[in-house]
């Protein structure tokens, strides 16, 4: 046996393991979310390990090849403060960049707290999402018009969702939608105007509550309806909503929804940031995918 570091992929039960230590840290998965990042990327997924025992992992989510995405990273605690995350991290960046075509961008949300440590690593901040929750006790309001254009997302060719999805995200990702909008104890809506999709949103069980992920829209108008209905689905219980806070519709719809602010991140970007409508996004769709 030997103490030496070994960073190689993950295999599918390690990562059911790395979601329990996600449910332990307070990050509250999805109930489903181990085998719908399985079935996007399972080569995204790396383990360290020393002793045959498993330490620490993360995702380097690769969409096609033209934006990656470092997320899930976890280190157990009785490992942490000896080094072995830091050579964990940046072997993720460099398999990352190798699964990406030359000039593609890395996205992440990381902590505050080590916000200057990815710094040094090249990335450059962009802006902060933020969580909030808020407690489902009767359904938000909305107006019947804009309530009128809400329809299950099944009602929508998943072309349309694929389309206006590519607007909002660096990247096509048809295989993690068609899981995403499907999965199990999750309710997923389209707004729907004249026969155009507008913007569509998931709400998906978790641990504690439900989350909201993604909520794209083309206006405050949209995002409202659709929060209205997804939010119906979270009744008698917590919500969660990431808010990217370059939005500011995305931060009026918090407030006008009494949503309290528990978390957040930075995201960054390694290399260019992406030209998406950035208006669009009142709800990031994982803070582990992107």
């Amino acid at each position: 046996m030997s103490n030496q570091l070994v960073i190689r992929n993950m295999t599918r039960p390690e990562l059911d393991e790395l979601v329990e230590w996600a449910a332990r840290e307070g990050w509250n998965p999805g109930l489903h979310d181990a085998e719908l990042f399985w079935a996007t990327d399972p080569a995204a997924f790396i383990a360290a390990s020393r002793d045959g025992e498993l330490i620490g992992g993360g995702a380097i989510t690769s969409y096609h090849g033209e934006f990656g995405f470092m997320g899930f990273f976890i280190v157990r605690p009785e490992y942490r403060s000896q080094g072995l995350g830091n050579t964990l991290w940046h072997a993720r960046r460099e398999r990352l960049l190798a699964r990406l075509h030359p000039g593609a961008s890395i996205g992440m949300d990381g902590v505050f707290a080590m916000q200057d440590y990815y710094a040094k690593g090249g990335f450059v901040f962009s802006h902060r999402n933020l969580r909030f929750r808020a407690e489902i006790n009767e359904r938000p309001t909305t107006s019947q018009a804009d309530d009128q254009d809400i329809v299950p997302l099944a009602a929508v060719p998943f072309d349309q969702v694929i389309d206006y999805d590519r607007t909002c995200f660096p990247a096509p990702r048809a295989t993690f939608l068609s899981g995403w909008i499907t999965q199990a104890d999750a309710l997923a809506v389209g707004c729907r105007r004249e026969g155009r999709l507008s913007g569509y949103g998931v709400i998906r069980r978790c641990r504690e509550g439900c989350k909201i992920g993604p909520l794209f829209a083309d206006d405050a108008l949209a995002a409202n309806a659709l929060y209205a209905r997804l939010a119906d689905f979270a009744q008698g219980g917590p919500l969660f909503l990431d808010a990217p806070e370059n939005n500011p519709d995305a931060m009026a719809l918090v407030r006008q929804q009494g949503m309290t602010e528990v978390f957040g991140c930075a995201r960054m970007y390694l290399g260019p940031t992406p030209a998406i409508a950035h208006e669009r996004v009142f709800g990031v769709t994982t803070f582990e995918l992107g």
